[in-house]
């Protein structure tokens, strides 16, 4: 019988955290969560009424699920005026992204009522429970959506990290107050109209 070194397993292993009976397992996984929202959601209802309004959101669901569809992304909910989704890598993420964008701007060419979208995305390992995301990175990613511009995409250093060397090019937006965070967090903006991503 070969005798097992519980030390030698135990350096190896690292240090486990113990499970304590009635405590629910916390489920957690490396995400790139996407936040999407339609400008000015409130006054497009307004200006165009409840069916008009209803058009533009059918129409930005259609254009962001089949991105998704095509890059692996993931819906994780509808919001009303947005989507919340999640990835495996931030290329993807971000190639979704600029997609969305490309496609809303070649649609509002010729629309009776164009509209523009603000994407944020962040990175990170949030909880999931119940299909559901939890954590700091869902709440970076609804922060900078929030704080883009109609039209841009914003993303945190995480995400731009992981992107570097993957043909996209950014601008950097400097330390953003974020509400609900301490610290100031740093984005940056995908320059989708001149990016070029390589498609890894």
């Amino acid at each position: 019988m070969i005798e097992v070194d519980g030390r030698e397993v135990r350096r190896f292993l690292g240090k486990i955290q113990e499970h304590l009976p009635g405590e629910p397992y916390v489920e957690t996984a490396f995400r790139v969560v996407m936040f999407t929202d339609i400008e000015g959601s409130t006054s497009f209802t307004q200006r165009l009424g409840d069916a008009g309004a209803m058009q533009a959101v059918r129409a930005h669901d259609g254009v962001v699920r089949e991105a998704l569809g095509l890059l692996g992304g993931s819906e994780v909910k509808h919001m009303g005026d947005g989507i919340m989704a999640s990835f495996v890598s931030a290329a993807r993420a971000i190639e979704c992204s600029i997609q969305i964008q490309q496609r809303l701007a070649e649609r509002n060419k010729s629309a009776e009522a164009p509209f523009r979208l603000r994407i944020g995305l962040a990175a990170g390992e949030p909880v999931t429970e119940q299909g559901d995301l939890f954590g700091a990175a869902v709440q970076v990613a609804a922060r900078a959506c929030g704080h883009a511009e109609p039209g841009a995409i914003l993303v945190s250093s995480a995400v731009r990290d992981l992107a570097v060397g993957k043909g996209f090019l950014f601008g950097d937006k400097g330390e953003v107050a974020l509400r609900g965070f301490e610290e100031p967090v740093r984005l940056y903006e995908v320059r989708w109209q001149s990016s070029r991503p390589n498609g890894e």
